[in-house]
């Protein structure tokens, strides 16, 4: 990204900005924390700073510019985006059970102990699941990775997490759909498989493969090239190498890009964690959100919708530290609630951090990460590619960076 506006002219302080750079590579490329890193902040979608450094990962050359990384959960915003597109055209409604799309779901049970090598206990009926539930991680649905229940071992177990190669989308909703909940839809905040579940959805009601329509219905109108599920034919070498988080230690490599089998085809279009891209690309997808659903005459939804997906909808205006159950997920919980598909800022002095009210974002579990601020009109996507994303503060450092340069405030 070398076409970067000239900061000042857009209420960024140049020198302020230059401190991004040197922090980066002392406290994480040059610690062996992070082995690479790209970084694009942006006013109003023109981009003010960037920064690129590292390697495409072991024993290769420096980080491409045009380098494909694993966004993991950064999957999520789009899919919710997806599905309400066709709540825009009245093919299905927020309100709808989950059941008039997926009939699978229609006697759904509370988890009331049992699994391991035991059956489940058999609990209470769980209230009707609506879309809505999916969209703002309310379903009582779970993750593998929460490990906190026999349920959550039970996902595991089926690699519900990971279902790309082992599984398709129909056998995905079939082995779902027979475990019980973690909470009757609605009563609770869990980070969970809902969006996966969410793809599953638009892939029925638009008789397309989620990979299919988020190319003619997203990616093509905002020119976004190089995002998709999988990696192209020929593009291996795009693709950078993912490390884990060792305590104390360089990141330990877990899957190289070249070899790795994103670059064979999977069997299923994971709408909550699946899709490849560049930062190039998902700035364009930013750079769409904060301009009010709309990018180079490409209107992707409207005003509006967008509004009502990034409002809180947590019950009572509450934020995640009241409502949530989740050991993990990709959000700091004070002063945060949840919309439709995003994280929210609902009381910026209690995120503790730089922020606006009605600020938006999400990150995925290789660190990567964007958020959107909508008063300021600032945009930052962040990639790099360690897993998981908890291990460092880097999103809280970058916001502090990015705000701490911002010389003409909207507010």
């Amino acid at each position: 990204m070398s076409d970067v506006t000239v900061p000042a002219s857009l209420g960024f302080d140049p020198e302020r900005l230059g401190r991004i750079e040197p922090f980066l590579r002392d406290a994480y490329l040059d610690a062996g924390r992070l082995p690479m890193m790209q970084l694009l902040v942006a006013r109003d979608g023109q981009p003010v700073y960037a920064a690129r450094m590292g390697t495409m990962g072991e024993g290769r050359g420096p980080l491409r510019d045009d380098a494909l990384f694993r966004i993991a959960s950064m999957t999520k915003p789009i899919t919710s985006i997806a599905f309400m597109q066709l709540v825009e055209q009245c093919k299905v409604a927020l309100e709808d059970p989950v059941t008039k799309v997926l009939p699978e779901f229609a006697d759904l049970r509370v988890y009331a102990g049992g699994g391991g090598s035991s059956p489940f206990v058999p609990g209470k009926a769980a209230g009707p699941m609506r879309f809505v539930d999916l969209l703002t991680h309310m379903s009582g649905l779970t993750y593998g990775l929460q490990n906190r229940t026999n349920l959550d071992a039970v996902y595991r177990e089926n690699n519900f997490d990971f279902a790309r190669a082992h599984l398709s989308s129909e056998e995905y909703i079939a082995r779902l759909s027979k475990l019980p909940l973690e909470f009757s839809p609605g009563e609770r905040w869990n980070y969970s498989v809902a969006t996966d579940v969410l793809g599953i959805a638009v892939e029925r009601i638009s008789g397309m493969r989620l990979g299919d329509y988020f190319a003619q219905h997203i990616f093509a109108p905002l020119g976004m090239t190089d995002t998709r599920f999988g990696v192209a034919e020929g593009e291996a070498e795009r693709l950078v190498d993912a490390y884990q988080y060792l305590p104390g230690q360089p990141a330990k490599l877990i899957d190289a890009g070249p070899t790795s089998k994103l670059n064979q085809p999977g069997t299923f279009d994971s709408g909550g964690g699946g899709l490849i891209g560049t930062l190039a690309d998902y700035h364009r997808f930013a750079a769409m959100l904060v301009n009010g659903g709309a990018l180079d005459g490409a209107r992707i939804v409207s005003p509006k919708t967008l509004a009502l997906m990034t409002a809180n909808h947590l019950p009572g205006g509450q934020d995640l530290t009241q409502l949530s159950q989740s050991l993990f997920s990709e959000s700091q919980n004070a002063g945060v609630g949840f919309g439709l598909g995003f994280a929210c800022v609902i009381d910026p002095a209690k995120t503790l951090m730089p922020a606006s009210k009605g600020e938006f974002y999400w990150g995925g579990a290789y660190s990567t990460a964007f958020f959107v601020d909508p008063v300021e009109g600032i945009t930052m996507v962040f990639m790099t590619q360690v897993y998981p994303s908890s291990a460092y503060p880097i999103r809280r450092q970058l916001k502090t960076l990015i705000y701490s340069a911002l010389a003409d405030s909207r507010a």
